[in-house]
């Protein structure tokens, strides 16, 4: 399922971390992987120079610190806008999963910060796996939370989770059914007996396929609190959700300011959840 990896290092936080991590998971070490450094344009040769050489000893160290097959791994290094970059790049390659580090930011002040990862987000038709530069640590992925719906995106998420749990010794799989609308009402759509929530239920038995122990969750209260409390309590190691494109074909280029502002589940938790976060995508 993920073939190719677009990793986008920066030379700060926590991406080359989660990259170790996921690669300990048979899936992903199948996978080739592509370490871009993005080198902002400089308005003097000299300047552009000692970018240049400064990108290079990043990306460098990034490929030795990762010490992945080296038959498997490309390194790209490119000048430009590094948020421009990062989509060129994943589409050039096709790339199954987008691995970038967050600063967190939230609403109007991601927009008047310049956040690169969450205009990526925005504009990217790929599924992305958003790791905080403040998180303490990144640990070995073996509790997975899934916040399911009705959503195509939701089923992929949940495939998602099921292809890496079924190789990992002592996966666990957390599951709640929740609504992606942070304003819609959880009763309207939700059981408040995970037991007898349907959906919940029908992920599994799927999950039984392939002997992957669950635990289910009732809903309760607003839909993003909820799940990064539920974040905290079990200690959740990867929370994967679905993000579906909600961009009209006419603003392609143009972020989806109500998803800027706080009006959607997965822009929530990619803030607050006090872990790494997968947001699947497909694209409409």
């Amino acid at each position: 399922m993920i073939e190719k990896i677009l990793l986008a290092d920066s030379g700060v936080g926590n991406t080359e971390a989660m990259m170790k991590v996921l690669m300990d998971i048979p899936t992903i070490q199948r996978a080739s992987v592509t370490v871009l450094h993005v080198v902002p344009s400089q308005v003097s040769a000299e300047g552009m120079t000692a970018k240049w050489e400064e990108g290079g000893r990043t990306l460098a160290g990034a490929i030795k610190n990762l010490d992945l097959d080296p038959t498997r791994v490309t390194a790209v290094l490119r000048e430009g806008d590094p948020k421009d970059v990062v989509v060129k790049v994943a589409d050039e390659i096709d790339a199954s999963l987008i691995i970038m580090g967050s600063r967190g930011l939230k609403g109007l002040k991601a927009i008047l910060e310049n956040s690169v990862s969450q205009y990526v987000f925005q504009l990217a038709s790929r599924p992305m796996l958003l790791v905080k530069d403040d998180l303490y640590t990144v640990r070995p992925i073996k509790r997975v939370l899934v916040a399911l719906d009705k959503s195509d995106s939701a089923r992929e998420s949940l495939n998602l989770a099921l292809t890496l749990l079924r190789d990992i010794k002592g996966g666990e799989l957390t599951l709640v059914h929740t609504v992606s609308n942070l304003k819609a009402k959880l009763s309207d759509v939700t059981s408040s007996d995970p037991s007898q929530d349907p959906i919940l239920m029908a992920a599994v038995s799927e999950a039984k396929r392939y002997g992957i122990p669950c635990k289910l969750e009732a809903p309760e209260g607003k839909p993003g609190t909820r799940i990064c409390q539920l974040v905290e309590d079990r200690n959740i190691d990867l929370l994967i959700l679905g993000s579906p494109d909600r961009r009209p074909s006419i603003a392609k280029g143009l972020p989806d300011l109500d998803r800027l502002l706080g009006e959607s589940l997965s822009d929530y938790v990619r803030v607050y959840a006090n872990c790494p976060v997968l947001l699947t995508r497909i694209a409409s």
